[in-house]
């Protein structure tokens, strides 16, 4: 069972500006912090990927090595993984440090500025469906509907100083591809 989206693949890896579709078109799994096999890299995203097609994957990789000047390292695991692990961008390096204290509706303008407000929902063929507001919209506005639904599911009555989402776990941010590969 593919594990759900971390906070890294949130709100890191949409400020790397690769576009879902590409993400999708590559079977991107997850993204995370830091790999408990590698050397650590500081202020980094690691995005795991298990392509389909490799050579349609080089294709994209190609393409990202002349996009962006980020990417710091990208090596394979056994069984068809990737992984390529970008830098992200200094300018945001409070707001990451925000994020990573669980406090999304104090992050800047700016920041979220980079998050679209509304997404078109996409079916399983990849046709888009009707728009709705985006997860990190919600988030950082904590919208009403986000309210309830978390007040419902934890029987709590949220106030206003309260976040929307759970906080950043390094745990689930850390790559183990050991435990991916058992999932």
């Amino acid at each position: 069972m593919q594990e759900l989206r971390n906070v890294s693949s949130i709100f890191f890896v949409p400020t790397l500006n690769i576009g879902r579709e590409k993400l999708r078109d590559n079977n991107f799994i997850n993204a995370y912090t830091k790999d408990i096999n590698k050397e650590h890299y500081e202020d980094c995203v690691f995005l795991l990927f298990k392509p389909k097609n490799l050579t349609k994957f080089k294709y994209f990789l190609d393409e990202e090595y002349e996009r962006t000047i980020n990417i710091v390292d990208e090596y394979d695991y056994e069984d068809g993984y990737v992984v390529i692990v970008y830098k992200l961008d200094e300018s945001f390096k409070g707001d990451f440090e925000l994020i990573k204290t669980g406090k999304y509706s104090q992050t800047s303008s700016n920041f979220q500025e980079l998050f679209p407000k509304l997404l078109r929902r996409l079916d399983k063929q990849g046709y888009g469906k009707e728009e709705e507001l985006s997860v990190q919209w919600r988030i950082f506005n904590k919208t009403p509907d986000l309210v309830a639904t978390w007040e419902e599911k934890l029987g709590v009555r949220f106030s206003e100083k309260m976040e929307v989402w759970p906080i950043f776990n390094p745990e689930k941010e850390t790559l183990d591809i050991t435990k991916i590969k058992n999932e």
